[in-house]
């Protein structure tokens, strides 16, 4: 998918999570996320750092220099994420709308010409760092129960993180993914290995491989007979 292409789908997500945030309450920031541990608070305050983090990597590539995502590392983005977790609906609110509008502005400065520009996050380049904000948005905001999740991600983002995820899929089986509303389907790992076939719509099996709820259950098969979901591996 080309990054002006992906550029435009990060805004309609930054204007979708925007139209969500009116309706935060200070109760409804407290209730529990699909993070286990984190509530929806957590999940805005990280969505908030990362909006930040990544625009951060655009602003400086463009300067032709590099910087590393979170100043202090990751222990200081989990401190940020506590903290930032700590405030009302509407302080909330505010932050995320600011970070939206940051990222804006700093992605919209990138032109055809620099999208392969290096970057720190992950020793990527700028297109990377882009469909990794495209990525922690769409994820997020599903995340935070807050109206939009993996059953309403649009079939671009699904395929994308099919192929994102596949270090995630165990080394010991031949994994065919199969949806039942796309085409074709995605193969995993050794074709002499155990195959495992799971079935179900696009969105679904793209809310599983990124450790999501699917809205509808996957079938697997083993061999044509009924089997447990394999444990995937960690996140990439």
């Amino acid at each position: 998918m080309p990054a002006e292409a992906v550029r435009a789908a990060i805004e309609e997500g930054q204007e979708r999570l925007r139209a969500l945030l009116p309706a935060l309450t200070d109760d409804g920031v407290r209730e529990p996320s699909e993070l286990p541990g984190w509530s929806r608070a957590h999940v805005l305050s990280h969505i908030e750092g990362v909006a930040l983090a990544l625009a951060r990597q655009a602003r400086y590539a463009l300067r032709g220099a590099l910087i590393e995502p979170y100043d202090g590392g990751r222990p200081a983005r989990a401190a940020a994420i506590e903290a930032g977790a700590l405030r009302d609906a509407a302080a909330l609110r505010d932050a995320v709308r600011v970070a939206l509008a940051e990222a804006s502005a700093a992605w919209a400065a990138a032109g055809p010409a620099d999208w392969s520009r290096p970057v720190r996050h992950r020793d990527g380049d700028l297109r990377s760092a882009l469909l990794a904000w495209w990525r922690e948005l769409e994820i997020h905001t599903a995340d935070a129960r807050i109206g939009h999740g993996p059953r309403d991600w649009p079939r671009e983002l699904c395929h994308h993180l099919l192929d994102q995820m596949a270090p995630r899929v165990p080394r010991d089986i031949h994994l065919v993914l199969t949806a039942t509303d796309d085409t074709p389907s995605r193969q995993y790992g050794p074709g002499d290995a155990p195959t495992l076939t799971v079935t179900g719509p696009l969105t679904d099996l793209a809310a599983w491989l990124t450790g999501r709820r699917p809205h509808h259950p996957l079938d697997c098969r083993r061999s044509g007979t009924a089997a447990p979901l394999p444990e995937l591996l960690g996140w990439p």
